[in-house]
């Protein structure tokens, strides 16, 4: 299976940039492995996601919580990448 590195729009509002893998669940099950999620803030700065309540940084998300999947600017997957690799 390969990862991707995708924007999601979440229905809670939340922008997030993570790299994310479709894997296989039963029906109700998390069925998206989020790989080091980033939230981006309005101004397109990005905080590690549930920072400050977990160390994790491997998640797991139902895919009825996900409203879309875009791919991410240039400018925002540079950002990302420079801090996945640290």
């Amino acid at each position: 299976m390969q990862t991707t590195i995708k924007i999601l729009a979440l229905t809670n509002n939340l922008i997030l940039i993570t790299q994310i893998e479709e894997v296989g669940a039963d029906i109700g099950e998390p069925d998206c492995k989020l790989v080091k999620p980033f939230v981006v803030t309005k101004d397109k700065t990005l905080e590690p996601f549930l920072s400050g309540y977990t160390k994790q940084d491997t998640f797991m998300m139902s895919s009825e919580k996900i409203l879309t999947l875009v791919d991410p600017t240039p400018t925002l997957l540079e950002k990302y990448e420079d801090l996945i690799k640290e």
